[in-house]
């Protein structure tokens, strides 16, 4: 895939610019995500140490779970199995 580096920069550069200017304006008129949200993050890492990712989450959304992974921040690559485990009973949960 040639163009998934420029892929994934552009998704970056989104981030730190318009994404984060309708963030802030979505957040500023008292909107929030409706949709079940899943947020996972490395036990070991610097979100972890550093911010209270699930507490952070609850303030932009109304439906959303998650916790700590036993791993740094490469979860997919690190803790491949926990993260499957954890993840294809919350997208196949409409399907039942």
């Amino acid at each position: 895939m040639p163009r998934a580096a420029h892929g994934i920069c552009e998704d970056y550069r989104a981030a730190a610019g318009i994404d984060l200017i309708h963030d802030r304006a979505d957040i500023a008129a008292g909107n929030k995500l409706v949709v079940p949200t899943m947020v996972l993050w490395g036990g070991d890492g610097v979100v972890h140490k550093c911010f209270k990712p699930l507490e952070e989450w609850q303030e932009i959304c109304t439906d959303v779970i998650g916790e700590a992974l036993p791993c740094d921040h490469y979860i997919a690559e690190e803790a491949p199995e926990v993260l499957l485990k954890k993840v294809i009973p919350f997208l196949n949960q409409d399907k039942k």
